[in-house]
């Protein structure tokens, strides 16, 4: 059984920092693209970014590009969030997820294996 359990989530200030935290347990996630996702109070989940297995590829949406940057740690079995110049439009419940299967990184159907969320809220 493989889980995610994220974590790292909060209150924070327009303008401040934050980084998210996605632990992997159970069965390895070798080979795994690995994802951050949101949901915003009465919106669509929507794609956040995105690291290829190797940490060689990444993704952005454009509404977070040069502020967000996504990594991992393979050898901790554990991804990260860091989120930089937070707006209040980035107020989400934050989910990570992780896929083995092609396709898109971009599109939530591609991925396998989600976490349970944590919210951030961002005040004005």
């Amino acid at each position: 059984q493989r889980q995610l359990v994220e974590s790292g989530g909060g209150l924070v200030q327009a303008g401040g920092s934050l980084r998210l935290s996605c632990a992997a347990s159970g069965r390895t996630f070798s080979g795994y693209g690995l994802g951050w996702f949101r949901q915003a109070p009465g919106q669509e989940r929507e794609f956040v970014a995105a690291i290829s297995w190797s940490g060689g590829s990444t993704y952005y949406a454009d509404s977070v590009k040069g502020r967000f940057t996504i990594s991992r740690d393979n050898a901790k079995n554990t991804l990260y969030l860091q989120m930089s110049s937070l707006k209040t439009e980035d107020t989400a419940v934050y989910y990570c997820a992780a896929r083995y299967q092609g396709g898109s990184y971009y599109s939530e159907r591609n991925y396998d294996y989600w976490g349970q969320g944590t919210q951030v809220t961002v005040s004005s």
